[in-house]
């Protein structure tokens, strides 16, 4: 036989002599000093004293020794089926750390770390191979994890509060607690974060309900009641996505943008003015919807909001159920009593939730959304309502909720983790009829469908309802 031939042979009968090595710890042979290595096992391989946890009295248990300097420890050299006194058990030019036998592209080393079993690509038998669980929470598969180098046990590696998904997803490095995201970009006068093409005007001025924080008040005293109307057991829902007609778009125009003149079907509580509509506007549904067709337009030259509910073009001319217009830089509310192009006369806009927000980490505004059943009042900040009761056990349009301050959303991946971050500090407002704790936002191709499916896991159990008394517009 040859000297190469020697070799190759040599090498497969180490990879069977691993195998046949790779033992349940929980079943094997009796472990009489208790220091994870069975007693047959120290005396063959590992040579240490089966009857004395730390044979060479240098304070290490003979479990965490690490005899021959490749990485793995003596109690993962017994898991792994490598030589303990071998740094290359099979000779095959690969040290046993960072060997694969279970071919999921982890290595022995990083296994150990994650917590998976180097000799089974599926540990824990539920379908999702070893390299892409995300055992953290953090947003990055173990294989990720691996690449980058970080702890795969931690959600925040280096411990700078932001995760390490969350990082990642904006280019910073996750080892290094003096790199993490900067703040949203383009701040806006007083602060409030702009609308991208938009980036003179503010989304209202940092004074207004919408952009003010109510994590630090109190939960109203009908909470309990406004939350079981909506649904205790429901769960959220991204009433939005990755799909181009499933969201609320908007559409940013200028000062050159021609104007069209709108008939309304609610033509008292309508704006009458004329609406910078472009020649082929994105509208909620798209151009065929059978929905709600809202149309939001942002004058960036005028910093300008302009919404209508039912927009439809006709024979050439524009009509629409309802129609409002906002100056972004003031806080004026629409009259009492008016609606807008939402049922609760509130603008629509301010409330989505859009990618450019949650990708860079926060969201400063509350959200919007809506349930089934309303009462036939409205609180501030609503201006109108379209209840169906005026029992007391209903939902008035203008209710504010917010995520609980107890619910661990350390869980979520990032971009999930943002959103009900935002849930908690600045909450969600109640502006219009549809389905219970649907929540709205902008389409965008960036979502991640699945990642917004994972907000489903709050109920109305873990809501409530905010005492928003003396909450108003202003200073």
């Amino acid at each position: 036989m040859s000297r190469t031939s020697r070799r190759v042979t040599f090498a497969l009968l180490a990879v069977l002599a691993m195998s046949a090595a790779q033992v349940d710890p929980v079943s094997a042979a009796t472990d009489s000093d208790h220091d994870g290595l069975p007693n047959t096992w120290e005396r063959t391989r590992s040579l240490t004293k089966p009857h004395h946890a730390d044979s060479d009295g240098d304070g290490i248990p003979d479990g965490r020794e690490d005899a021959d300097h490749d990485g793995l420890t003596n109690r993962q050299e017994y898991r792994a089926g490598t030589n303990p006194r071998r740094a290359d058990t099979d000779h095959d030019g690969i040290r046993d750390d960072r060997e694969d036998p279970d071919r999921d592209h982890l290595r022995n080393a990083f296994e150990f770390k994650a917590g998976t079993k180097p000799r089974n690509a599926d540990s824990d038998h539920d379908g999702l191979r070893d390299p892409r669980e995300d055992p953290d929470h953090d947003g990055l598969t173990n294989r990720r994890e691996q690449k980058l180098g970080t702890d795969p046990q931690q959600r925040d590696t280096d411990g700078d509060s932001w995760s390490d998904g969350a990082e990642v997803s904006v280019g910073v490095d996750p080892r290094d607690a003096a790199s993490f995201p900067a703040p949203p970009i383009d701040p806006g006068p007083g602060g409030v974060p702009t609308l991208p093409g938009a980036p003179d005007c503010s989304i209202f001025p940092s004074s207004n309900v919408w952009n003010t924080p109510i994590d630090w008040r109190p939960a109203a005293a009908s909470s309990a009641t406004m939350i079981a109307a909506i649904g205790l057991d429901r769960g959220l829902h991204m009433d939005f996505g990755s799909y181009a007609g499933y969201g609320i778009p908007y559409n940013v125009v200028s000062s050159s943008t021609a104007r069209s003149t709108v008939r309304f079907d609610y033509d008292d509580e309508s704006d009458h003015v004329d609406y910078p509509i472009p020649w082929n506007p994105l509208i909620e549904g798209g151009p065929d919807s059978a929905g709600d067709r809202h149309v939001l337009l942002v004058d960036k030259d005028a910093c300008r909001l302009y919404e209508l509910f039912d927009a439809r073009q006709i024979s050439g001319e524009w009509r629409a159920g309802s129609g409002a217009t906002w100056d972004l830089a003031s806080n004026d509310l629409r009259p009492a009593g008016w609606t807008s192009a939402d049922a609760a006369g509130l603008p629509i806009l301010t409330g989505l939730v859009r990618y450019d927000e949650v990708s860079v980490g926060v969201i400063d505004h509350a959200l919007r959304f809506t349930t089934n059943h309303t009462r036939t009042s409205y609180i501030y900040p609503a201006r109108h309502q379209a209840g169906e009761s005026n029992s007391a056990s209903l939902p008035p349009m203008g209710l504010r909720v917010r995520l609980k301050a107890g619910f661990d959303t350390s869980r979520l991946s990032p971009d999930a983790w943002v959103i009900a971050e935002a849930l908690k500090r600045y909450g969600m407002i109640l502006a219009d009829n549809g389905s219970p704790w649907y929540v709205s936002g902008v389409s965008d191709p960036r979502f991640d469908d699945d990642v917004m499916h994972e907000l489903e896991v709050i109920t109305g159990r873990d809501l409530e309802v905010v005492d928003t008394t003396g909450l108003v517009n202003g200073p």
